[in-house]
């Protein structure tokens, strides 16, 4: 839980930290750190209120200190932390395991009880049956930089956080022959990179815009990245999970023990086995704790990373629309990005008083003058993508990108090489070759002591439609006050619409109308038959209830699975909406009904 106050500090992967940066970007975290410090205007830490720690409902001190014994006596005392000490905020690379940094009610509303620090999956088994025991709700991470949809934060305030990473950052296995491996939940990106690397298998891994996330953690919240080989959960192959009730399982053909008790030689190179594929339900869900996970890496290919610029605003439906074929005849390389050109400013790392010192949201007439003495210049929207192969099947590839793209006046193509060094070309090459970076950081400069939460719908890949979804969202940010920093990931026949909601967590108002956006926008775009892949845990409820066809049936096969498995209710109630029978109905959920301001308490009154 401490966290290091030097300005100048980075924790590192050679130093031993599984959460650091690695040392060929030093540099850049020390950048990225000072920047955002810069732009801080609170203290470190606020004085904690109230008793310490936050129990867990329906739990007393004195049970509570006697089920802290045991699992000391369980795990060792030394993996076992009180959450009784300031709450610490950090930033990316020294985040909290407490609560969630970019806390959007009270700071210390969502905290846990405890953190516990499992060695192994024998140490998970001992916390599930530790935790039926004693009726106390865990909740697990890998490494708690979920930012944007809830960190660290368990939904229900004095759980324990299981902190899988800190003592479980091993890459189990690296096998070039057949391009995959096998982590455990603390490797990040960066680690598996390095890892890669030095293994020298010629093989690449998939990578976020971030690389500091877990691995394990990012595929089963179904995140994605920029090569073939973006689709994180897709590209899985192979799960060691422990129930709620502390059995332990391995999924796919790891099912199938392998001669003398070794692993058998095919658990990473078939995805589903024999029988009902399982691995889905432990997805988003809360049916288990994932603790070793095996995934495809991608052979090494030659590639070039582009850009193309367009003019105008009302461009992006043709955009689309020209898009989609290329995506489904695998024209386009990789998972591309469309963003807005305001994220040309942000991604600079300025602040947003460097562009516009006027109040609400940045005119547009100023983002185009701005704009204008960027690199990409006067224009609206931004299509970041890749190409892989040999030389002939780029230049292939590139003829026909040119030529539709072409058909919208006055589209621009750049290279890297056309481009300053500085510019975000170069780092979207990187990601583009499976290289973990930074950078993303930047914009988190563009208010003070800036937070965001992330609202994450699905749209066809087709110009009306995503049309549709884009101007619900502009009208309601300009409702709200807040710039609108879209970003459209391109997967075929579907694009993730990913909006960063930018605000103050030290202002209140801020964080009241970032609330009242996000229950806005998934209200609305419900509506017109548009839902989110993916929220923040304060949303999970709402979103979870705009899926429900045919009476919620959905929903009741998940609380029947959630039932069945977890009959105590102790593994992560309400994760992703699913409440087991313990709480539901109980008055925990947060279904859109009522205000969520920064005061509110999300514990009911039972």
């Amino acid at each position: 839980m401490p966290q290091d106050e030097t300005a100048s500090y980075i924790p590192r992967i050679s130093d031993g930290k599984h959460s650091g940066a690695p040392s060929r970007l030093l540099d850049e975290a020390k950048r990225a750190k000072a920047l955002l410090d810069s732009n801080k205007t609170t203290p470190s830490h606020q004085p904690r209120t109230g008793e310490l720690p936050r129990l867990p409902p329906g739990v007393n001190r004195e049970a509570f200190n006697r089920a802290i014994a045991h699992v000391r006596r369980l795990i060792g005392p030394e993996n076992v932390e009180i959450n009784d000490k300031p709450l610490r905020d950090g930033w990316y690379l020294e985040h909290p395991n407490t609560h969630d940094a970019f806390h959007i009610i009270q700071q210390e509303e969502m905290v846990c009880s405890a953190v516990v620090y499992p060695g192994g999956t024998e140490d998970v088994q001992s916390i599930m049956k530790w935790a039926n025991h004693h009726l106390i709700p865990v909740y697990p991470i890998s490494m708690g930089r979920n930012v944007g949809y809830g960190g660290t934060a368990p939904r229900v305030p004095g759980s324990v956080v299981i902190d899988l990473g800190r003592r479980m950052h091993k890459v189990l296995k690296i096998d070039g022959s057949n391009a995959s491996c096998i982590v455990e939940p603390g490797v990040s990106y960066f680690q598996l990179y390095e890892e890669v690397q030095r293994s020298n298998i010629n093989c690449w891994i998939d990578t976020p815009d971030l690389g500091g996330g877990s691995v394990l953690g990012n595929a089963i919240d179904r995140g994605v990245g920029y090569t073939p080989m973006g689709d994180h959960f897709g590209n899985h192959c192979g799960m060691e999970v422990v129930l709620p009730s502390g059995e332990v399982l391995r999924t796919g053909m790891g099912a199938l023990p392998g001669e003398d008790g070794k692993d058998n030689a095919t658990w990473q190179s078939f995805q589903q086995a024999y029988g009902p594929y399982n691995d889905g339900i432990f997805s988003q869900s809360n049916y288990g704790v994932v603790t070793k996970m095996g995934f495809w890496l991608m052979p090494e290919v030659e590639h070039q990373s582009y850009m193309v610029t367009f003019p105008r605003e009302d461009d992006f439906e043709k955009l689309v629309d020209i898009i989609r074929p290329l995506a489904l005849n695998r024209v386009l390389g990789n998972i591309p990005q469309i963003r807005h050109v305001i994220q040309e400013l942000a991604v600079t790392g300025k602040p947003k008083s460097a562009w516009w010192d006027g109040t609400g949201r940045v005119p547009r007439d100023v983002i185009a003058k701005h704009a204008s003495q960027l690199p990409c210049g006067n224009v609206s929207w931004v299509f970041y993508g890749c190409q892989y192969g040999d030389s002939i099947s780029m230049q292939s590839q590139f003829e026909t990108i040119k030529a539709e793209f072409g058909k919208i006046s006055g589209s621009k193509i750049y290279f890297p090489e056309d481009v300053p060094n500085h510019h975000y070309l170069h780092d979207r090459a990187k990601v583009n070759a499976g290289v973990p970076i930074l950078r993303e950081l930047d914009w988190l400069n563009w208010v003070p002591n800036a937070a965001h939460l992330f609202f994450s719908p699905i749209t066809p890949t087709d110009g009306k439609n995503a049309r549709t979804v884009f101007d619900i969202a502009g009208k309601l940010h300009e409702r709200y006050g807040f710039d609108i920093f879209p970003t459209f990931c391109v997967a075929g026949r579907e694009m993730h619409f990913i909006v960063n909601i930018v605000y103050d967590r030290a202002d209140n108002d801020a964080k009241y109308r970032a609330t009242s956006l996000m229950r806005d926008l998934i209200k609305a775009t419900a509506e017109k038959g548009y839902g989110e892949y993916r929220t923040h845990i304060l949303f999970a409820d709402q979103v979870a209830a705009t899926y429900n066809w045919n009476n919620n049936s959905l929903m009741r096969l998940n609380e029947a699975i959630k039932d069945a498995l977890d009959p105590n209710g102790i593994l992560a109630p309400g994760r992703n909406g699913i409440w087991p029978k313990r709480f539901r109905g109980k008055g925990w959920e947060i279904t859109g009904e009522k205000p969520l301001s920064p005061t509110s308490s999300i514990v009911p009154k039972l």
